[in-house]
């Protein structure tokens, strides 16, 4: 029997000895790979990316029940007794822990058997009733899904976007970025005295670190280098209301380049929903980010935090618009997961280096190029999206990033074969409700 606590325990992993000096680069172990495919560089069949990120699930929680797929309905919890998930709803008002510390006690050195310490209770052992995230399923059945995409750190949403725009949240050969700022906004707007927690790399306890605006590498500075376009589609920032959605899930609120330069307004765009209009009039860059309301996001929370069942919707709605116009024969679109959300998952993640991988989140990609009903079992992590683009535009590798050592997701894509049609997904709201939808202001990952 395991005992539970709230101390930030120590990750029984150090820091790989080869990092060099200070401020040298720190060591990221590389990955196997093999490579027979067609060349898919320089945009010769992929000349938009759009990354649509959801909130706050693991892929058991969503794809427990998915055929062929690594899933299960039955976990451990800390006392060694094994209970089955609970088929549950997607609108989920349990509010639950996922920062570090938490994935600590959930991961307990590999066993996977500690998620009910966080909250005390066994509600993150469940998964979703698929009827209710049938969008999801239809989108996995017929393009590709991913049952070992892992975070690239154990921990929350702050880090998870920052790794998503760069791979990464290495500072340096001692350090790492970890957990959520000490106020918010999340960002260069945060109020003077905010520190981000960061990891050290000699022992993995956390400390306070820097102020929350960076001035690190992004796939943003690659993109500009090789004059590629680029936007990021979030909802509106309001400084003066440090509780709204766009003050948290903007991970370029805290690029200061970004922030205080001229593409905070060119290219960063709010809200979210003009991504509708950009693909109507031909306006979609070559990647894009797209960030949801958190309405639309998937995220759990309790009764004063709310929830609704529209996130399929919108993902839906999004590839849709994709689909049926002029882009489609050129796209991927990524559909990702940023964090676990303190569910349960019965994969043990892979320990890499000192911050993890994280636990597993659902990854589908759509794609004329994509053969349906792929299932893919390849060990992925966000830098091997940064990877994909990098690659496919020959943009060269952002600095202290795992996209060196991370498989790229380029494996799901047949460039060798027909480009399919597309059929639209069927949902249960349309375009014109998330078109027409007033912006939640709600706020959201605190912790």
């Amino acid at each position: 029997m395991r005992s539970s606590t709230r101390l930030l325990p120590i990750l029984f992993l150090a820091f790989a000895s080869a990092c060099g000096g200070k401020g040298a680069p720190p060591a990221i172990p590389a990955v196997a790979t093999t490579d027979s495919r067609p060349d898919a560089s320089s945009g010769k069949y992929i000349e938009h990316v759009v990354i649509l990120i959801q909130e706050n699930r693991t892929f058991d929680n969503l794809f427990a029940t998915f055929p062929g797929a690594t899933g299960t309905t039955q976990g451990r919890i800390h006392t060694g007794q094994t209970i089955a998930l609970q088929k549950s709803n997607l609108v989920a008002l349990a509010r639950l822990e996922n920062g570090h510390w938490a994935f600590n006690e959930a991961y307990d050195k590999g066993a996977m058997d500690g998620f009910d310490l966080p909250v005390n209770a066994t509600y993150p052992y469940a998964y979703v009733d698929p009827a209710q995230i049938r969008p999801y399923w239809t989108l996995a059945k017929r393009y590709a899904l991913a049952d070992h995409m892992f975070q690239t750190q154990g921990s929350a949403s702050f880090t998870a976007h920052q790794d998503l725009i760069r791979g990464s949240t290495v500072l340096n050969a001692s350090e790492s970025l970890i957990d959520v700022p000490s106020a918010e906004p999340w960002g260069c707007d945060a109020p003077a005295g905010t520190t981000t927690p960061v990891i050290l790399a000699s022992n993995a306890t956390i400390q306070p670190g820097p102020f929350p605006c960076y001035r690190y590498t992004t796939l943003r500075d690659l993109l500009d280098a090789k004059h590629v376009s680029w936007k990021y589609y979030t909802p509106k920032f309001t400084s003066s209301t440090p509780s709204a959605v766009g003050d948290l899930w903007n991970a370029f609120e805290a690029i200061r380049a970004v922030r205080y330069g001229p593409e905070w307004s060119t290219n960063v765009s709010m809200p979210e929903k003009r991504i509708f209009k950009d693909i109507e009039h031909g306006r979609l860059p070559a990647v894009s980010w797209v960030i949801p309301d958190f309405e639309n996001s998937d995220h759990s929370g309790t009764a004063h935090y709310g929830g609704t069942d529209t996130g399929p919707s919108w993902v839906a709605q999004v590839v849709n618009a994709i689909g049926e116009s002029q882009y489609w024969k050129s796209s991927a679109v990524i559909v990702v997961w940023d964090d676990w959300g303190g569910w349960y998952d019965h994969v043990p993640p892979p320990q890499l280096d000192y911050q993890g991988l994280g636990f597993r989140v659902p990854m589908i990609v759509v794609s004329p190029y994509v053969r349906a009903g792929t299932i893919s079992h390849t060990q992925y992590e966000f830098g091997s999206i940064i990877r994909f683009v990098e690659d496919n535009w020959k943009l060269g590798r952002i600095p202290m990033s795992t996209d060196r050592r991370a498989q790229s997701i380029v494996d799901l894509f047949n460039f060798a074969g027909r480009r399919r049609k597309f059929k639209p997904i069927p949902a249960k709201y349309s375009r014109s409700f998330f078109e027409h939808q007033q912006p939640s202001n709600q706020p959201v990952d605190t912790e």
